[in-house]
């Protein structure tokens, strides 16, 4: 049984809304978001990325940076203005990326439901992240930005969400500088019930997006509950802002690697060496079209490689339910013993690209010398996500991209 839940949001009149929401805080570098929070106060990346405020060698964890970050928020808060709803309320969240929709619920979730795995994980976290976003949360008392989540679809809702969307005026509606747009709702009270009932039907939500800042939401609850003596399990902070998307209606997008050199090897040699559990021809493809297949751009030149049946054959015989994603049988039959990349998680030697940026990146990565090689791969499926989640096992490091992206500061959630 999963738990959904209205919130009074705090969030930005509509006159300003485009100055205020921002990209996620983790999509971008402080240089990065200090260019796109320059001459913007509203930006609210001055708050997410509240680093930008100080010289660069300010460590990016220190207290003073989630002082500011309070403050800040404070500032936009006052401002902009951000107002807060006064009653609770769920909400409609479409994006709409290349003239393709999909539709969420803005709502609160329950940390309980996280703690216990009723809310589905596919990614470990890093402990610096959590602490960041941690005491960001505990400092600014606030939720800056969704998680994403996924879960299969229920006709009930999606029946509702058409009516609301087609009928109802909504209270945002803008277009970001990167094309995406973005259509915010408040949901009408009459549809609540429904929707919450119809909620506590599914069994499991899945994280798609935004593991860290689930984490960060626990502990920060520990944090709230510890300080706490009257503590009754109904506070703010017992409750996580999240999106929630019917998983027939998401895209993912490749992670794709490269990889500084060929560890030792002549261009000759690698061929040979690769070739032993893969067939490589040249090929005009910069993606493969299907499971199984890799495209590598090596020195000018695109090949398309395919594991051979044999090396499925005998991978198919683990019972891990990761060892049979495309970025598994590329890692343990290619990275790992023809370019030494051991744990792609800590060696230095390999990087990831998110699909978002086209093949033109790995092209680019590899005209300048910066990398030898690099490879595109075939998008891991939504189903491919819950099954790992099912499994309760971890996805390899980089295998999913999201796009698009929720933004900051539509809807904030505070605790």
């Amino acid at each position: 049984m999963a738990i959904i839940r209205p919130f009074r949001a705090m969030r930005p009149i509509p006159e300003v809304v485009t100055k205020v929401a921002s990209v996620p805080y983790d999509v971008v570098n402080t240089e990065e978001a200090r260019t796109l929070a320059k001459n913007n106060p509203l930006s609210l990346l001055n708050c997410t990325r509240a680093e930008i405020h100080f010289p660069d060698s300010i460590d990016h964890y220190a207290n003073e940076i989630y002082q500011k970050a309070k403050e800040v928020l404070e500032e936009i808060k006052r401002n902009a203005p951000l107002i807060i709803d006064d009653a609770p309320n769920l909400y409609l969240y479409r994006l709409i990326m290349n003239g393709r929709a999909q539709t969420g619920i803005a709502a609160t979730f329950s940390v309980d439901d996280y703690d216990n795995d009723v809310i589905k994980k596919h990614e470990k976290t890093r402990k610096e992240k959590e602490d960041d976003r941690t005491n960001h949360i505990v400092t600014t008392e606030a939720q800056t930005g969704p998680v994403f989540l996924t879960y299969k679809g229920v006709t009930a809702i999606d029946l509702a969400v058409e009516k609301v969307t087609t009928k109802e005026k909504p209270l945002y509606n803008f277009t970001a500088a990167d094309g995406i747009q973005h259509t915010v709702w408040t949901l009408p009270a009459r549809f609540n019930e429904l929707f919450v009932d119809e909620m506590a039907q599914v069994k499991n939500f899945y994280i798609a997006d935004g593991h860290h800042r689930a984490a960060s939401a626990s502990r920060a609850r520990k944090v709230k509950m510890d300080n706490n003596p009257g503590h009754t399990g109904l506070e703010e902070y017992n409750f996580f802002i999240a999106v929630l998307f019917p998983a027939e209606q998401l895209h993912i997008l490749p992670y794709y690697r490269v990889v500084t050199d060929l560890s030792g090897n002549t261009k000759e040699e690698f061929l040979n060496a690769i070739s032993v559990k893969f067939s490589v021809e040249k090929t005009i493809l910069k993606e493969p079209r299907e499971a199984n297949s890799f495209c590598m751009y090596l020195d000018g030149d695109w090949y398309l490689l395919k594991a051979l049946d044999a090396v499925l054959a005998s991978n198919s015989l683990s019972s891990s339910v990761g060892d049979h994603l495309d970025v598994s049988i590329l890692q343990k039959f290619l990275l790992e013993p023809v370019l030494g990349v051991d744990d792609p998680r800590t060696n230095k030697r390999i990087d990831f690209v998110g699909g978002i940026r086209g093949t033109e990146e790995l092209e680019k990565l590899v005209n300048n010398g910066k990398f030898a090689v690099a490879f595109s791969l075939f998008p891991v499926t939504v189903n491919d996500l819950m099954n790992i989640s099912d499994a309760n096992e971890v996805m390899p490091p980089k295998s999913t991209w999201f796009e698009p992206k929720l933004r900051d500061g539509l809807l904030i959630h505070q605790i």
